[in-house]
Formats: structure tokens, sequence, C-alpha cells
């Protein structure tokens, strides 16, 4: 059965990437569908990133009691920690419940009322205007939102540190500035990439094909979360285990 859903997903991908019919609409579409993904969960990826780095940077503290550790550590582990895996992977299961659930009720609406039916039968490609512009926006706009994710949680670690006094403004900036390896940036955007294209194809996928009414199309957005988070979790140790 994996293997037949599989399938499904990847002959649906074909149609969706087919030549478009006209490019001038698919474009007015992807900027809508960016709008939609990127400015619309930008004040929920500030809030939540923001936490985890202040959270972060008083449980790193917590565990550092030799006194044989400078503090700047505090910074750098915040830092590593938050571009490799809390900045991308964090950011992409929140937006798989925000984006993906209204990707697939969206969809999947369309199905079950016919809408998709009378775009096929008008003889438009109905899941490359449906669907190619929101894979689009996403792999555009998830790197954007990983990398305001991540310039949030060292703020955040800096006013957590301060606040809590666990670490001095000072010191928490010495280790976000020492040491910093490009690469892992390179690492982080790979993901960002690959989980924006999961955000955006996996729930469209399950709204595509769903039947039946209101019910089903709420049990196809639950699914295609479910699904997303598992891709996202996997693919994450994937590039991890590749690239670093």
């Amino acid at each position: 059965m994996i293997f037949y859903y599989f399938g499904e997903y990847l002959l649906l991908l074909k149609k969706v990437f087919r030549k478009p019919e006209k490019m001038k609409i698919y474009l007015k579409e992807v900027f809508h569908e960016m709008t939609e993904i990127g400015v619309g969960s930008l004040g929920l990826i500030v809030i939540i990133s923001t936490f985890i780095g202040a959270v972060m940077t008083m449980q790193i503290a917590f565990q550092l009691v030799s006194d044989l550790i400078p503090t700047s550590v505090i910074g750098q582990i915040n830092r590593d920690s938050n571009i490799l895996e809390l900045g991308p992977t964090i950011s992409a299961l929140v937006l798989m419940g925000k984006v993906g659930s209204s990707i697939s009720s969206q969809i999947g609406s369309m199905r079950v009322t016919e809408q998709i039916d009378a775009l096929e039968i008008m003889g438009i490609n109905a899941a490359g205007y449906l669907i190619l512009p929101k894979i689009i926006a996403g792999v555009i706009m998830v790197p954007v939102l990983v990398i305001v994710a991540i310039a949030c949680a060292l703020v955040g670690g800096l006013l957590g540190g301060a606040l809590s006094g666990a670490v001095t403004p000072d010191d928490y900036i010495e280790g976000i500035r020492g040491g910093f390896n490009g690469f892992t940036m390179v690492v982080a955007m790979v993901k960002a990439t690959v989980f924006g294209f999961i955000i955006t194809s996996v729930p469209a996928y399950k709204g595509f094909y769903v039947r039946g009414g209101a019910l089903e199309v709420g049990q196809a957005g639950t699914r295609a979360v479910v699904i997303g988070c598992i891709s996202i979790l996997a693919c994450d140790y994937l590039i991890t285990a590749l690239m670093l």
C-alpha cells in the first residue's frame, strides 16, 4: 500500500510539472501563495523562534555547571543548535500544521465540490494550476522563514540570557561570533528547501485525491499533517547524515 500511494504521489508530481498553459497566470498565483505562506506565517514563526531561543539559552546555562567552561559557549551552542536543527525543523513542523492543513482543506474542498473536475473538463491542467504555484512559493518562502526563525532565536537567546542572568550579553554575543562555520547555513538552507517542497506537495496530494464530503476533507487534512511531519523528520535525518 505504501508503494501504491508513493507511486500515485509521483504521478501527481508528473502532472504538476507539465509546461504551464499561461505563464502569466501561474506567476500571479505564485506571488499570491508566497504572500499566504510567507507573510501569513511570519508572526507565528517570530513568536515561536524567539521563545525557543530564550528557553534554549537557559537550559544550556543550567547544564554548564563547571567553572572551567566559559559562559560564551552558551551562545555558540545555541547558535549551532538553532542553525542546524531547531530553526529548520521546528519551523517546518509548525508550518506543516498551519500551511499544510490549509492547502489540503482548500484543494480537498475543490475536489468534493467538483471544481477540479470542471477545470479538467475545460482542458486546464488542474494539478499544475492548483499545486505548482504552491510548491514554488513553498520552496522560496520556507528558507526565508527559516532565516527569520534563526535570527529571532538568536535574539531570543540574548534576551532570555540577559533577563535570567544566565549569561551576560557580551559573553553571549562573543559566543555567537566565535568559531562560526558557514557550511552550517548551507545545511540549514538545503533542509529548508526540501521541507518547503514537502510542506506544499504532500498536503496537496492528499487533498487532490480526497473522496467523499466534508468529513473526508477534514480527515485528509489530518493525515496530510501526520504524513508530512514524519516525512520532514525522515528527510531531516537523511540530509544530516549525508551532509555532516
